[in-house]
């Protein structure tokens, strides 16, 4: 009895171990086709985002002109840039920028999207909205640009229809900072129609029948149901439209020369640039750009900590 029970105990692993063994190649199969296709974003992110981060970290206790040696500066890169004023203009119109585009804009998309809601065939509709998000850039700056001359459309049309000389946006500092907050809003409305609509037509009908039922109208079925209901996607795309305009450069690069008169648009992106590769001081320009790290970190911090007051999802226990 004892020998057999041995001989069964013996001859066990013989015939569990070939399907372990198939069954660990086939899970160190999947993890290198895995590794395969994570690889080159991981490479990717290195090269372009994790290098350039820790010499930019570096950069800005340190003077450099990119031709001479390294010299260490300790703050005082930091220092010169918080009390530089045009480094305070910078941060000033970038907030501005921020401040007048995603209210403006959120608020221009959510009612599109209402009003999108309501239509049947709404295709066309969308690919006219959208349109200005997948095009270039410098293509949409270069189209404003032309419209917002003295000479232009947009000037011609508003001394047409108000009786007032035409206006020069992108020479006047009053209104070149306006001119760059049109184009953004213009070229980013599209995308956030998408999201809302979307978000809409999520809300269960069941919902909205209830509430017409308890006698709700539009403005009061909109207000709340319908607004408290998207304000998970409001607040995701507020979160994403703040970093975006804080990070504005490429539209007033080519929108305005020089950072506008008086430097009306000049962006703390477009500061960092203008230190670095105008004047190839990079010690200040890394630090003008961890300060703005800085501050993306504190503004979306403070809209997180906002979120709860006023985002409701649909699970909470309230």
């Amino acid at each position: 009895m004892t020998m057999s029970t041995q001989a069964v105990d013996t001859r066990a692993p013989s015939t569990t171990a070939p399907g372990w063994r198939r069954e660990a190649a086939w899970r160190r199969r999947d993890r290198r086709w895995g590794y395969a296709f994570v690889g080159p974003q991981l490479v990717g992110m290195g090269l372009f985002v994790l290098v350039p981060f820790l010499a930019s970290l570096v950069l800005a206790f340190a003077h450099w002109d990119g031709l001479t040696d390294l010299s260490w500066v300790g703050f005082d890169n930091f220092a010169t840039e918080l009390t530089d004023p045009l480094f305070g203009r910078a941060i000033l119109n970038t907030l501005l920028i921020a401040i007048l585009t995603v209210p403006i804009g959120l608020a221009l998309a959510v009612t599109i999207a209402v009003a999108l809601e309501k239509l049947k065939t709404r295709t066309l509709y969308l690919v006219l909205f959208f349109a200005p998000v997948v095009t270039s850039t410098v293509a949409v700056a270069m189209m404003w640009q032309q419209m917002f001359r003295a000479d232009g459309v947009l000037s011609s049309a508003i001394s047409k229809v108000f009786g007032v000389a035409p206006p020069d946006w992108l020479q006047d500092p009053r209104l070149a900072l306006i001119a760059v907050c049109i184009v953004t809003i213009w070229s980013s409305l599209g995308l956030n129609v998408i999201i809302f609509l979307a978000g809409l037509q999520n809300i269960s009908p069941s919902v909205i029948e209830a509430a017409r039922i308890d006698g709700a109208g539009a403005w009061r079925l909109f207000t709340a149901i319908r607004l408290p209901l998207l304000s998970p996607i409001v607040f995701f795309s507020s979160v994403i439209a703040f970093i975006s305009s804080l990070q504005t450069f490429d539209t007033v690069y080519v929108l305005v020369k020089n950072a506008g008169p008086d430097n009306a648009t000049r962006t703390i992106v477009y500061h960092i640039y203008d230190l670095g590769m105008k004047q190839f001081n990079f010690g200040l320009s890394s630090a003008a750009s961890i300060i703005l790290l800085l501050l993306t970190l504190v503004i979306t911090g403070i809209q997180f900590a906002a979120q709860k007051k006023f985002v409701h999802y649909e699970d909470d226990p309230a």
